[in-house]
């Protein structure tokens, strides 16, 4: 279990706490459910836009990466669980009552590009130097998603720039325990078909066994989980790869 995470400051980094306290996202979720509250905390959107300007302004509260509501075509917002279906890969339909996906843990069912993929992340993320994942995140049409805001210019300064530490160690370890997860496998068949981890993006919140929270809290913590019931879903990181072993995604929030 992995500890000492605090949320993306504007700058994009994280606060490091005492080693006996993980990330808390408590107050991020709350402020999406009480839609845009009092308190003057700065949402994933807000971070980027001060990574991408350069703005030295600091918040006063900081909060885990979670981009502002989706904005429809005539310019208005609504929440995420009022929108129709859009068919985002980083987001899917964790409604209640719907079949769920098999949680895997064998390596073995993995496409062999697949599993070398997940292998040189991994191997990446425990030599501690965030310049390794370079080759692996592609770019272009290519790139790794890492962020709901677009294309990111360099994907390591942008490692880096969300990270706690300036070398990058602290997203390094998210990367890691995200993926030696169990996972999922979506959509076979379709130009859509991923391998996600960790499982608990594809699964609703409520429904997790006792065994999964376990798990889920090697990543989060216990108020986290509350809250992300209240959300309605896994919103820290995840990843996903192609079955031909593009790295698809790495992103955290909404």
């Amino acid at each position: 279990m992995r500890n000492g995470f605090r949320a993306p400051s504007a700058t994009g980094g994280t606060h490091r706490q005492a080693p006996w306290h993980r990330l808390s996202i408590h107050a991020a979720v709350a402020a999406v459910l009480l839609l845009g509250g009092a308190a003057p905390a700065l949402a994933l959107s807000d971070a980027l836009s001060r990574y991408e300007t350069g703005s030295e302004e600091e918040p006063s509260v900081p909060r885990i990466p979670l981009p502002d509501p989706m904005t429809l075509p005539d310019g208005d917002t609504q929440p995420v669980d009022e929108q129709e279906p859009s068919g985002n890969v980083t987001r899917p339909d964790t409604s209640l009552g719907k079949e769920l996906p098999e949680v895997i843990y064998d390596l073995d069912r993995l496409p062999e590009p697949v599993r070398r993929m997940r292998q040189l992340i991994i191997e990446a993320c425990r030599s501690g130097d965030v310049e390794r994942l370079r080759p692996l995140l592609g770019s272009g049409a290519q790139a790794t998603q890492l962020s709901f805001g677009g294309p990111v210019d360099d994907p390591v300064a942008y490692l880096r720039d969300v990270s706690g530490d300036e070398p990058g160690h602290e997203i390094l370890a998210i990367l890691l325990e995200v993926m030696e997860a169990g996972f999922v496998h979506l959509n076979p068949g379709t130009d859509e078909e991923l391998y996600v981890w960790p499982y608990f993006f594809a699964i609703p919140i409520e429904e997790l066994t006792d065994k999964q929270r376990v798990e889920l809290f090697t990543l989060v913590t216990a108020g986290d989980y509350e809250d992300m019931k209240n959300f309605g879903a896994y919103i820290f990181y995840r990843s996903a790869i192609t079955p031909d072993g593009q790295w698809r995604f790495f992103v955290a929030g909404d």
